[in-house]
């Protein structure tokens, strides 16, 4: 093998190559290797990305998974309350991974201004409130703090503010049905806007409001100890299925369970979408950086024609020649692979740190900027992967090195 490969470095690379017709056949298959990996590094990336932060988005209104009474039918109000003495609250112990839980309560309403009024769904939520995600969309004014006495501080979208002509310190009427006889006058609270937040998700900064949770506990007449669901938030997304069935089996027979996968099929059968395209991209990527080694280590084995018939008569196998020409191909294909990534992951880290490029249309991908993500064991993977499937398919044309006469190939000119 030491052999070969010190042949493969002597006799086929070496400088005679640099004035010869094999070199430029040679850097473009090197940079057919390399704009393949920076492709493929750039489509996992954002794909992956793009997928990653949308999903945050859902769960952070919503959590990975919702716990709630049989009888709400999956409302997206609280009707019927469940109560916060479970033996999974407020540490949950029902099964492993899970980060979070906490507890909420959603009520539609209406605010009214002097110009104009705007259908809501008020979102109750107490001290156990999750607040890192809204921290990242807060534009204005502060999170507010649920802690202390009930007060009448709201998180508003930037969405509802524009339309209401609604800033921080604003202050506001909304009214709230009464759910056991709406015929009955509604419900008025007066609320101040503390901060503004913009997920740039139109479905839910259209909708939702962030109160404290003991308002919606008043208007529905509910105990402190009685909530609308619970949401839990997991360590590892790709779980979820597997957890919510084991939350499922293991909660009172009154309760049921629902992954946000299925309250929102629409959009996570959207971006599963994503795993497809990842996919054809990383596929004509090899497919083009293969026809170009192929075609590099055919225009190799022409030129290097009589040296492998004066092998061939030293006693040479025919398989141990092939393998001179596959390090070889491998060789160039490493360094097509190391420029490919260089490129690559700095072009990631750029727009990672500096948001560079950006959608034309962000309402269609809930995000204004082109997000990105990558691990090292899928860039060792990937990489692995294209100098493996790109050595196999040169083994078949390669085999052409079996067909050569030794005494035809010295005399080749």
């Amino acid at each position: 093998m030491n052999l070969e490969w010190y042949i493969a470095r002597r006799l086929i690379g070496g400088k005679q190559h640099k004035s010869s017709i094999i070199s430029p056949i040679i850097k473009i298959a090197i940079a057919a290797v390399a704009i393949g990996v920076l492709m493929m590094l750039v489509a996992l990336a954002t794909g992956v990305g793009l997928k990653y932060k949308i999903r945050e988005k859902v769960s952070a209104f919503n959590g990975h998974i919702q716990i709630y009474n049989y009888d709400n039918n999956r409302s997206q109000v609280s009707v019927v309350p469940v109560t916060l003495n479970q033996t999974f609250y407020p540490d949950f112990n029902l099964t492993s991974g899970v980060r979070h839980i906490q507890a909420v309560a959603t009520k539609a309403g209406i605010i009214r201004t002097e110009d104009t009024f705007e259908g809501i769904i008020a979102k109750g939520v107490g001290p156990d409130y999750d607040w890192s995600a809204f921290g990242e969309f807060l534009v204005a004014g502060a999170l507010p703090d649920f802690s202390g006495p009930l007060g009448e501080q709201v998180l508003v979208s930037s969405l509802l503010a524009n339309r209401l002509g609604l800033e921080v310190g604003s202050r506001f009427n909304s009214f709230f049905l009464k759910e056991e006889d709406p015929s009955r006058v509604p419900n008025r609270r007066r609320f101040e806007v503390a901060g503004i937040y913009d997920s740039g998700f139109e479905e839910f900064d259209a909708t939702y409001v962030l109160t404290d949770i003991r308002h919606i506990q008043r208007m529905n007449g509910w105990q402190p100890d009685q909530v609308g669901n619970f949401e839990i938030f997991l360590e590892d997304f790709a779980q979820i299925d597997t957890k919510s069935r084991e939350i499922y089996s293991k909660t009172l027979s009154n309760l049921d369970t629902q992954t946000i996968e299925g309250k929102y099929y629409q959009i996570f059968e959207w971006i599963g979408l994503f795993d497809f395209n990842i996919a054809l991209i990383i596929g004509i990527m090899i497919l083009v950086g293969g026809i170009n080694m192929i075609t590099a280590l055919l225009v190799l084995i022409l030129e290097r024609t009589p040296m492998i018939g004066i092998l061939k008569s030293l006693g040479a196998a025919d398989w141990s020649i092939r393998k001179v020409f596959l390090y070889k191909a491998a060789y160039l294909i490493g360094v097509g692979l190391l420029w490919g990534n260089l490129l690559g992951l700095l072009l990631i880290w750029v727009q990672d740190r500096y948001k560079v490029f950006t959608f034309p249309n962000p309402e269609e991908y809930y995000i204004d900027y082109i997000p990105v993500f990558i691990d090292l064991p899928t860039v060792l993977v990937l990489n692995a992967g294209v100098l493996l499937l790109c050595v196999l398919m040169l083994l078949l044309p390669s085999h052409i090195i079996t067909r050569i006469s030794p005494v035809k190939a010295i005399k080749f000119e």
